[in-house]
């Protein structure tokens, strides 16, 4: 119950994963062509160029910032206001780049929900969601790493690919 519970939060984690990839991306030259989530707390950021050493655990480091921002705003009303359009802008950017259903769904749902939160009660509760929110993106790359690499053995993870580009002489 609690993991169907907690499945829509990991998808938002993935976005803002998938997003870190599609932003360094852009800011290296990349030219990003999609972004993918799975229903199976998966995701892919298509791009052509750029800097592998940098977009590759861009995902991580993402997810990781914007857990800090988020969790730092969470005790604040209008901090939280600040950061959840700051997210809203980031959802609206993912779901231009989405490709699948999931994404796009995704986007919208998160996005209506903090615009909700945002006007109802002044505010009141989206701090709360806000702070939810940074919590799961922090955690996200700890998650993640130990899911692939550990618990599931996953080989082309991007913990596994970035190794792999490192690593190779």
């Amino acid at each position: 119950m609690l993991k169907l519970i907690l499945w829509p939060f990991k998808i938002f984690t993935v976005a803002l994963h998938e997003f870190g990839h599609a932003f360094m991306g852009i800011l290296t030259g990349a030219k990003v062509k999609s972004i993918t989530l799975d229903p199976n707390e998966g995701g892919a950021t298509t791009m052509a160029g750029g800097n592998p050493y940098i977009t590759l655990p861009a995902g991580y480091l993402g997810s990781n910032i914007f857990g800090a921002l988020m969790i730092f705003a969470g005790f604040d009303s209008f901090s939280s206001k600040v950061v959840a359009g700051i997210v809203c802008v980031t959802l609206f950017i993912i779901l231009v780049l989405a490709r699948n259903w999931l994404a796009a769904i995704s986007s919208l749902t998160f996005g209506a929900l903090i615009g909700f939160l945002w006007w109802f009660n002044d505010g009141f509760y989206l701090k709360y969601l806000i702070l939810f929110l940074g919590a799961m993106s922090s955690l996200y790359s700890l998650w993640d790493i130990v899911d692939d690499l550990i618990a599931r053995r996953v080989n082309e993870s991007d913990a596994s690919k970035y190794s792999k580009l490192c690593c190779k002489g």
